[in-house]
């Protein structure tokens, strides 16, 4: 009865273990072998001239604003504008009631006629007397007199002359027209009210016109930043064309496509920031840029140098480290850690050190390879010594584009 049940059991331990053999006798060698070594895209740095640059933040200001106020008192007539519209340089936008300005100028010009009719008066008097004074008719006081009498109707008409000119001009102020192209902001005083004018403090505000196109941008830097634009600027290209160039990017904006140049330095940096005020001005045919508005700029900070670049799919994090890694003619991956500056052209980046021309780094497949792993690598092109932006480059930048997608 002991003896059936432990030759049972032998007998099924003998089949467990030829089954376990059959199984593995197939596959023995790929089993020991282990997995074929991750398939890799490795390219060189691109080479190409790439120039530091500095980014501040800024706002757009208004090449000219005038605020918009009457030079006569009266009650305003008309407005003829909407608010926030585009005007141009003459349109008419308020008209005060010329009803009293009219009837000033009236009384001017009649004041003038009466004043040209006595002149013509004392002429023809003194003209009699320049006789009557030769055959000892009238005393020689008497001549001086008329004379004088000549000489007041002469002042009265010029003095009435200049009254008709001013309340002629008075009549002209009761047309307020823009004196600038720009946007006008909104009426502040409604028609039938009265408004101050005049050249004191207490005159009344109607509107506000402020330019668009051109319009300035206005931003500050450090004083070492200041020494290292006037350095470039003293032989460099900005120096002969007038201003350095520079780049601007809105807040919903990646890239810096906007383009404008440096047009003004401020003469003194302030005592209590250490900083200057600079000024760029761009054109603006869309209206995109308003006065008010944030953006960011970039400047040029050296001369162009050729620089190592590589995509940013390239490049790894070890804490606060960035590395990438080089495969090299062993077919290991090496793990280099490099000094990285900014982006260029959206997809590469800029190696300040770390990199040398002729590695070959990992730009497809990191993500599947440890340093020291054994890979299959396969060749993307390497950058040509001329830095020139050809197909090498273009094959750096697809493979960044590849390994984002994966």
């Amino acid at each position: 009865m002991t003896v059936k049940p432990a030759r049972l059991a032998a007998a099924g331990l003998a089949v467990l273990l030829a089954g376990l053999v059959a199984g593995c006798g197939g596959d023995g060698k790929q089993a020991a072998g282990g997995p074929p070594p991750p398939a890799v895209t490795v390219a060189k740095p691109v080479q190409q001239p790439v120039a530091d640059y500095d980014e501040y933040v800024g706002r757009f200001v208004p090449i000219d604003s005038v605020e918009v106020r009457a030079r006569v008192s009266g009650y305003l007539d008309q407005v003829n504008f909407k608010d926030g519209q585009m005007v141009k340089a003459g349109d008419l936008l308020f008209t005060i009631d010329k009803r009293p300005f009219q009837t000033t100028l009236d009384q001017a010009k009649a004041n003038l006629e009466q004043a040209r009719a006595n002149l013509a008066f004392a002429e023809t008097d003194l003209q009699r007397a320049q006789q009557l004074v030769r055959d000892h008719t009238i005393t020689e006081q008497a001549f001086d007199q008329r004379t004088q009498a000549k000489r007041v109707a002469q002042a009265s008409v010029a003095a009435q002359e200049a009254a008709v000119r001013s309340a002629a001009l008075d009549l002209e102020f009761t047309e307020l027209r823009a004196p600038i192209d720009g946007r006008i902001g909104d009426r502040r005083v409604s028609p039938g009210n009265l408004i101050s004018g005049g050249s004191t403090g207490s005159t009344t505000p109607l509107a506000t016109i402020v330019s668009y196109d051109p319009i300035r941008f206005e931003f500050t830097f450090d004083e070492a930043a200041y020494l290292r634009y006037q350095r470039l600027a003293k032989d460099g290209p900005a120096s002969r064309s007038g201003g350095a160039e520079v780049s601007l990017q809105l807040i919903d904006e990646k890239d810096f496509p906007h383009k404008g140049r440096m047009d003004f330095i401020d003469n003194v940096i302030d005592r209590g920031t250490g900083t200057i005020r600079g000024r760029a001005v761009l054109d603006n045919p869309d209206d995109l840029f308003t006065p008010g508005m944030f953006a960011r700029v970039r400047v040029q900070a050296s001369e162009p140098a050729t620089a190592l670049l590589v995509p940013d799919a390239a490049i790894g994090s070890e804490q606060v480290r960035k590395y990438v890694l080089v495969v090299g003619q062993d077919h290991k991956a090496t793990q280099k850690f490099v000094e990285l500056g900014r982006v260029v052209d959206g997809k590469l980046r800029v190696v300040k050190s770390g990199l040398v021309p002729d590695d070959r780094v990992i730009v497809n497949g990191l993500a599947r390879v440890r340093p020291g792993q054994t890979v299959t690598p396969k060749e993307e092109g390497a950058a040509p010594a001329n830095g020139a932006a050809g197909g090498p480059q273009a094959s750096a930048g697809d493979g960044a584009q590849r390994a984002k997608a994966e």
